[in-house]
């Protein structure tokens, strides 16, 4: 870990709940409290006048909420680390707030210890996560996956890679979908060249590691 004291920012609109947390970060040897905010507008302001390293920054805040904040400051030149720490669970919060830039997200029922590492490791740059939170992240990651897979083919092409799969010929392929043996040859080269595969097999093969389609029962 840094010996280097990490400054952080406290954006949260409960007074508390913001107060509670300084006085449990000040109690934290390699972190330095620089400044509050109630809002996003405020947070704003108070991470310009600062220059902290990480903001700890809720999501459900009055005026201006903190995915709005993060968009914000990810316009910066100069952004500082953020870690979402918030009550949120909806999959949508969490998505948007990775997709706006966030470098970790925690939940507020998160140990003190945790937060002290998430911090530091936020800092040096890497990610944190609650396990709350990991398994829809993995799967909406493995869903966008599988869509930017599936835009490599025409609806036309998966359908032909459908046939192929279940071992159907040029000519069966060619009556299911009411076209010229020669427009199935087509797609298949298509499917070949875009999977990079040297045969129909293993343009199978692939297509099901990718996802795109189904394995077949033996």
């Amino acid at each position: 870990m840094s010996t280097r004291v990490v400054r952080v920012v406290v954006v949260d609109d409960h007074a508390l709940f913001r107060r509670g947390l300084i006085e449990l970060l000040r109690d934290m040897p390699e972190i330095q409290v620089v400044g509050e905010a109630s809002n996003g507008q405020e947070a704003l302001d108070v991470v310009r006048r600062t220059a902290p390293d990480v903001v700890l920054l809720d999501i459900n805040m009055p005026s201006m909420d903190g995915l709005q904040t993060l968009e914000a400051l990810r316009k910066w030149i100069s952004s500082p680390r953020v870690l979402m720490l918030t009550v949120s669970q909806q999959e949508a919060d969490l998505m948007q707030a990775i997709r706006s830039g966030a470098d970790g997200y925690l939940l507020k029922n998160v140990e003190p210890e945790e937060l002290r590492k998430a911090i530091l490791r936020v800092y040096q740059g890497e990610g944190a996560l609650s396990p709350e939170v990991t398994a829809p992240v993995l799967r909406a990651l493995a869903y966008q996956s599988e869509m930017a897979n599936r835009q490599l083919l025409s609806d036309r092409e998966l359908e032909v890679l459908e046939c192929l799969a279940d071992g159907k010929t040029t000519g069966q392929i060619a009556a299911k979908l009411y076209i010229s043996d020669n427009t199935v040859k087509t797609h298949v080269r298509h499917i070949l060249e875009k999977l990079e595969a040297s045969n129909r097999t293993e343009a199978v093969s692939k297509a099901i590691a990718l996802g795109l389609i189904r394995r077949r029962d033996s």
